[in-house]
């Protein structure tokens, strides 16, 4: 069997026999049969692996610690994967309900304006400046309902709120929010998700927005590390004073997802809880679980 799969390191392209081989020379057991490497070497590729064997890394030479292994690297990325799969789930349901409550409450409130969102009266000016980099030709073509809309009302330069913005993603949305001029709109949709002070809101939409993109693009999830930190907010305990770690990232999603439904929230409770306790006798993700992760064990 022959194997040409090359993948770029640095600036040389190496062969998975001559990637083995580096592994191999860096000190990584590699517990596995060698056609299952290979095969693992090609279907995720050595350069995405290397975030997961980053932390078993000694050196600048970029030696493993002794008795790294190959199958606790898959270990971990397998973790990610599941953890990635879980919180997917539950930040479509958070995004959908955002968007539907800030469509419905902003589109009642300004009635006359089915197209609030190039309003001056009701978003700042900034944001309807940039609008039509949103709202061009491609954003029509590609989205069936707002082109049989243009189709239908050829007078119209954009199509109403609750067509429009059910194809803006999450991070637009949230932007369109911290566009409102006016503050007691920000706090009636606020207050629905038990956040008072609306500019804490947005930072724990943030946090939320921002994982969603880290899963949304396939990031590593097990050392995310917020730009930003959390708002202190009595509502959620964290652990001790971390509040840029996943662990406190998945406590702000629970929060906001059980003022959605209760249901939902102990879903991903159980099965963030459960994928963790799976990994407890395991003492290479448990490890990462608890000092990268930050999650505690009960």
């Amino acid at each position: 069997m022959y194997w040409f799969k090359y993948v770029k390191m640095g600036n040389i392209a190496t062969s998975i026999k001559e990637q083995i081989q580096k592994l191999k020379n860096r000190g990584m057991d590699l517990d596995l049969e060698e056609d299952k490497i290979k095969e693992i070497l090609l279907d995720i590729g050595y350069y995405r692996l290397g975030f997961y064997w980053n932390p078993f890394e000694i050196d600048e030479n970029h030696n493993f610690a002794e008795g790294t292994k190959f199958s606790s690297i898959i270990d971990l990325y397998y973790l990610d994967v599941d953890l990635r799969s879980i919180l997917t789930k539950y930040l479509y349901r958070i995004e959908l309900n955002f968007r539907t409550k800030l469509i419905y409450y902003v589109s009642n409130k300004y009635k006359l304006s089915p197209t609030w969102f190039i309003d001056s009266k009701v978003i700042n000016r900034d944001f309807i400046d940039a609008f039509d980099h949103f709202y061009d030709d491609d954003f029509i073509n590609n989205n069936k309902p707002i082109k049989k809309h243009h189709a239908k009302y050829i007078n119209d330069k954009y199509a109403p709120a609750w067509k429009t913005l059910e194809f803006f993603t999450f991070g637009s949305i949230l932007k369109i929010y911290k566009s409102l001029n006016e503050e007691d709109v920000k706090v009636r949709i606020s207050e629905i998700y038990g956040v008072k002070n609306y500019q804490k809101f947005i930072n724990l939409f943030e946090t939320i927005v921002y994982v969603r993109n880290c899963c949304a693009h396939s990031s590593i999830l097990f050392d995310l590390n917020l730009p930003k930190s959390i708002s202190a907010f009595a509502e959620i305990k964290f652990n001790g004073h971390e509040r840029h770690n996943l662990d406190s990232c998945i406590k702000v999603i629970l929060f906001i997802l059980n003022k959605i439904s209760t249901s939902r929230h102990d879903e991903m409770l159980k099965a963030i809880d459960d994928l963790f306790l799976s990994h407890k006798n395991n003492p290479v993700t448990k490890s990462i679980i608890e000092n990268e992760i930050g999650y505690k064990f009960q």
